[in-house]
């Protein structure tokens, strides 16, 4: 049998679950199974669906007396004769969606089905009421017409508003069954208009034409929106569900609603929902007429007039206040309840896990382990680490007002006032003054970091969700929107354009990185707060973790954030981020240029108290913990002069005329610079510029252990490495100057030396480069890059494309390419550790802080993970749900 009944003493498919019945349909047929009052129906499970499409959108003819079945079935459950089609006692059904995970709104639903000119005539009659009847048929001919036959649903509602006009009254409950009939006709007219046919009177057609429908709204654009940005797969489908209908618009006895059995917003315990009389269930979703409060409490918390349920209907209430207390013990969740009383008969007509804010989740989980409910694993594994990202950064207070002039991509989460700055240089003299700034570019690049750094949050013009700006604002904690298409920049007149809005640079404004939308002014935030039920889930989290969970941080304050948030060390100091400064730059551009290892060495020399300095303040925060420095990486393209200033200064500087550096800067251009002279090239090429990082470690691991009496745990990472011989090369260089530090301190701390693995060579020949590496970090930004051969920078183009038509799962550089870059990790790290047991393996791309890749890195038995600052929560909570799954 195809379909699955439920209800009047049955519940066929209960224990199938959630994947083969939707969720909607498992929870249908668990409360029936339990004894609730559930009116009765049939599934049509999750596979139909995808033979729904197969079969060109039509319903497979197997299916059609199975479907008839189901009407039978809920003839007999209903008890009470009524027939579908039936003219004199009509039998009315629901058609609606259930997916096996909850899309709140994202696909259709029919009520009233089964009502036509004839069986209108027989439901007035039986239920002695013509104006619920009417009622009920105006209805289904609005939803019929808009979810099946595709009419806009405005024609509707405006033909509903002039017969309230007409009348002379504003809500539709005014309208009397004369009313309601005229404007029945006037509806089935504005249907045989648009479609140039009738509407549909043969019931059964009516049903199959719903089914089709509610199949085919799985593949709506809202619904795939709505996929894409919650990951679920399109081949999942979606269930659909015909049920019994209830009547919650028969009278004053008579009402709908919606419940949560804990607020969805705080966590609180205490009944939160809202009904209304006399209605049906859409008229509370949509909006049509204004809810009342469900308990006496809420009402006089907020100063309504208008009676709770609790007080209208003190009978039903109470049965279903202990459906509520029922429903959460036998779920152990928060449920999210839709019910119905028909002239004073509860009926529940869906239960399932209710959405809640991240502050909610946290405190539910919480609450329900001290209630006994749940163990510390469930509530570790319940709440989603994505959901903490609205934990760790300020967001904007709820209930002030917003001036929307753009909207972008959500690239880092957060948000932040400030005035509008148009260039690094000015953000970072501005903030040193004190005040916020936003820097808004068309796009950033690695000499903005400054800015970035300086600035409150970023805005572009251009660039995707693993841009530069975003990749790097998500390292910062830095709230940044990305490709604001409608945003234009006038560096001349210093001005943005967003759309019809011209603002001036000093203009404020505010951004919220958690959905993308820039508005004009000023708008309040509110702080995270990091202690309570985060600090205990943490904490248990912690307990069931196998993984360590490092930052990727080079500042100060972003080591400072990170170690606050739980981080174990560092697995990735960028050491180029330290040389941008503008008392830095000029030496970095002196040694590039230089004609000489002479003029190199001279270069480096005003560059290494310097980095000893950044070392010594990372080391000292990091005490007693392992940080993995990156030696020189970029392409030396990124910290070349562009103006004619940069030159001048970097000529006086080093004797050298301008021409000369521009001649030399000619000769260091490259065609493809991220695949050219850069990584551990440059250290092979130019041995002096490792040699001179690896002193400054070691002087300052030295200082740090000599005064905090607690040794550093440094681990010198060798980038881009391809061949076992650079390796070899280069830990030479930094043994010598390790050696020599040693040598001249009379200290010695320990120290490793390792490599990132960001080539598919390298992954390949793992077991060999392992003869000299101490240590793996997975740079997987690179190796996807290498392994795909996409540029990240370049890929938001299309990226997005590629994913809506299921090339990649999904943004390779937001989660791990697992079938093609993470089967290198898994070589490389099999043959690294079969050539040296106990090789320490760990991630320091953009991938250590997402959850579907930690989960992978579970697998792979990797050390470690490391992640932005304000991500290590996230990979903390999602390291241990790997763990205990």
């Amino acid at each position: 049998m195809i379909i699955h009944p439920f209800g009047g003493g049955v519940a066929s498919a209960h224990g199938l679950g959630k994947n083969h019945l939707g969720g909607k349909g498992a929870n249908l047929h668990e409360m029936a199974g339990i004894g609730l009052p559930v009116p009765p129906g049939f599934v049509i499970p999750t596979p139909v669906c995808a033979d729904h499409y197969a079969a060109g959108g039509t319903l497979p003819p197997a299916l059609l007396p199975e479907i008839a079945a189901g009407i039978g079935h809920i003839e007999t459950a209903v008890a009470s004769g009524a027939r579908f089609g039936d003219a004199d006692h009509p039998l009315l059904v629901s058609v609606r969606s259930g997916a096996r995970v909850s899309m709140p709104g994202m696909m259709d639903t029919v009520l009233n089905l089964g009502l036509n000119d004839a069986t209108v005539l027989g439901l007035a009659a039986r239920s002695g009421d013509a104006r619920f009847a009417w009622d009920s048929y105006r209805r289904f001919v609005q939803m019929y017409g808009d979810v099946v036959l595709g009419i806009d649903h405005y024609l509707f509602e405006d033909a509903l508003e002039y017969a309230k006009e007409d009348k002379g009254v504003s809500l539709d409950t005014e309208l009397d069954a004369d009313d309601l009939k005229a404007l029945v006709a006037a509806y089935l007219g504005i249907v045989e208009r648009e479609q140039g046919a009738p509407f549909p009177q043969d019931v059964t057609a009516q049903l199959h034409g719903a089914v089709a429908a509610v199949f085919g709204s799985w593949r709506s654009e809202r619904a795939d929106v709505y996929r894409r940005l919650n990951d679920i797969p399109e081949d999942w489908g979606t269930a659909v569900t015909v049920q019994a209908m209830v009547f919650g618009n028969r009278g004053e006895t008579s009402a709908t609603g919606v419940a949560f059995t804990r607020d969805p917003s705080t966590g609180e315990r205490g009944y939160y929902g809202e009904y209304l009389l006399n209605a049906q269930g859409e008229d509370v979703v949509a909006g049509i007429r204004t809810p009342q409060y469900l308990t006496r409490a809420a009402r006089e918390k907020a100063g309504a007039k208008a009676a709770s349920m609790e007080e209208a209907l003190p009978v039903v209430y109470a049965e279903l206040a202990a459906l509520f207390d029922l429903l959460e013990r036998h779920y152990r969740d928060m449920q999210d309840i839709e019910f119905t009383v028909e002239q004073g008969k509860l009926f529940v007509l869906q239960t399932r896990s209710g959405k809640r804010t991240a502050k909610a989740a946290l405190k539910i989980a919480c609450d329900m382990v001290e209630e006994g409910l749940i163990d510390q694993r469930t509530a570790i594994l319940r709440v989603d680490p994505a959901m903490l990202d609205q934990m760790l950064h300020p967001t904007l207070d709820p209930a002030a007002k917003r001036d929307v002039i753009v909207r972008g991509l959500p690239a880092s989460p957060g948000a932040a006032s400030g005035a509008i700055v148009l260039d690094s240089e000015t953000a970072e003299k501005r903030a040193a003054m004190g005040e916020d700034v936003i820097l808004v570019r068309v796009e950033t690049s690695p000499e903005d970091i400054a800015g970035m750094h300086a600035a409150r949050g970023i805005l572009t013009a251009r660039g995707g969700m693993t841009s530069h700006a975003a990749v790097v604002a998500r390292g910062m904690g830095r709230p940044c929107v990305s490709g604001a298409g409608n945003l234009a920049i006038d560096m001349n007149a210093r001005s943005v354009r967003f759309g019809g809005v011209e603002l001036a640079e000093g203009a404020v404004i505010t951004l919220d990185g958690a959905n993308g939308e820039v508005m004009r002014g000023t708008v309040a935030t509110v702080q995270p707060e990091l202690t309570g039920d985060f600090a205990r889930l943490m904490l248990w989290a912690d307990a069931h973790r196998t993984m360590a969970v490092r930052t990727n941080a080079e500042t100060p304050a972003d080591c400072a954030t990170a170690r606050s948030f739980g981080a174990e060390g560092i697995g990735l100091a960028r050491t180029e981020h330290m040389f941008f400064s503008p008392e830095r730059i000029v030496s970095v551009r002196e040694m590039i240029l230089a004609a000489d290892e002479a003029g190199r060495r001279a270069a480096l020399a005003k560059l290494l108290p310097a980095q000893r300095e950044d070392f010594r303040a990372i080391f000292g925060i990091m005490a007693g913990l392992p940080v993995t420095v990156r030696l020189l990486d970029p392409p030396l393209h990124e910290f070349l002069p562009q103006r004619e200033a940069d030159f001048a200064d970097v000529a006086d500087a080093t004797g050298v005329g301008v021409d000369v550096l521009k001649r030399r800067n000619a000769e260091l251009h490259e065609f493809n610079p991220m695949l050219g002279h850069r990584g551990c090239r440059l250290g092979v090429t130019f041995p002096e510029i490792y040699e001179m990082q690896a002193r400054a470690i070691f002087e300052a691991a030295v200082a740090v252990a000599q005064e905090a009496g607690v040794a550093p745990l440094p681990e010198v990472m060798v980038p881009l490495v391809g061949t076992r011989r650079e390796l070899t090369l280069m830990k030479a260089v930094i043994d010598a100057a390790a050696e020599a530090v040693f040598a001249e301190t009379g200290v010695r701390v320990p120290y490793l030396v390792g490599t990132m693995i960001e080539l598919p060579r390298a992954a390949l020949r793992a077991g060999e480069i392992a003869e000299d590496a101490e240590f793996f970090s997975f740079g997987t930004n690179d190796l996807t890059q290498t392994t795909l051969g996409i540029s990240r920078d370049d890929a938001s183009r299309f990226l997005g494309v590629y994913v809506d038509k299921g090339i990649y799962a999904h943004d390779p550089f937001v989660t791990l390419d697992v079938d093609g870059v993470g089967e290198l990790v898994r070589i490389a790290a099999e043959r690294g550790r079969a050539a040296r047991p106990g090789l320490k393996l760990g991630i320091c791309g953009e991938h250590g802080g997402d959850p579907a890749s930690i989960a992978f890195c579970q697998t792979l038995g990797l050390d470690y993970v490391s992640c932005s600052p304000w991500r290590v929560p996230i990979a903390r909570l999602a390291a241990a749900q790997a763990a205990l799954r």
